[in-house]
């Protein structure tokens, strides 16, 4: 059986049989912060971490997947599957591996080949997710071509998207900006390496992906 095949048959068995839990996709562009955010949450609710984090674009290339966290806030609970996916690029050149990171050649093309099957990996999980997490690096310009197409694609299929405008610890940090970007979903202010406004993302986490279901098509 195909992945696209063994995909549809997992979404099947899910509206058969139900789920305990929704998925949650943590998406968004290469080093706005998504490992350090799936670090956070995972971390604050069971101890443990996800994965590592690097400056170097593209250091997850693989998704990885945490089951059965329980967020809470007050008398309010959401028990989610977490799913860290790679960073999603609109261009991969192996050549910036080599002028930016000092990485060989060899090494520069093989970590662009990775990341480009990460891309890819990360779209397959849009048909298994039941919400995405989308993370956005409030110190840059919100309307890039990564953040619209990406945005494109969640509501394309009908997902529930909270946007975390991540690094409100920097000083150019402008989350207002992302809000007037993207008024059509609720944005939470979050420094994922610091932790600061966490509360806040929980409360919101569970508020929106436990009261809006994804329409399927």
């Amino acid at each position: 059986m195909g992945l696209f095949q063994r995909i549809r048959l997992s979404s099947m068995l899910r509206k058969i049989f139900g789920k305990k839990q929704a998925k949650i996709g943590i998406y968004g562009p290469p080093n706005v912060g998504k490992t350090t955010l799936a670090n956070r949450i995972v971390q604050d609710w069971t101890g443990e971490i996800m994965g590592g984090v690097s400056e170097v674009p593209h250091e997850t290339r693989t998704a990885m997947w945490k089951k059965d966290v329980v967020i809470q806030n007050g008398n309010s609970s959401l028990k989610i599957d977490i799913v860290d996916t790679p960073g999603i690029a609109t261009k991969i050149d192996y050549k910036d591996f080599m002028n930016l990171h000092g990485m060989d050649k060899n090494e520069s093309k093989e970590r662009a080949k990775e990341a480009t099957e990460g891309v890819i990996e990360s779209i397959r999980w849009l048909e298994d997710v039941d919400g995405v997490l989308l993370v956005m690096d409030s110190t840059r310009d919100p309307f890039t071509q990564v953040n619209v197409t990406i945005l494109g694609n969640l509501e394309a299929r009908n997902l529930p998207v909270l946007v975390a405008a991540n690094k409100i610890d920097m000083e150019d940090s402008s989350p207002a900006t992302l809000k007037a970007a993207f008024p059509q979903h609720p944005v939470v202010p979050i420094s994922a390496l610091n932790g600061y406004n966490a509360d806040d993302l929980y409360s919101k986490m569970i508020d929106h992906f436990k009261k809006t279901k994804r329409k399927r098509r």
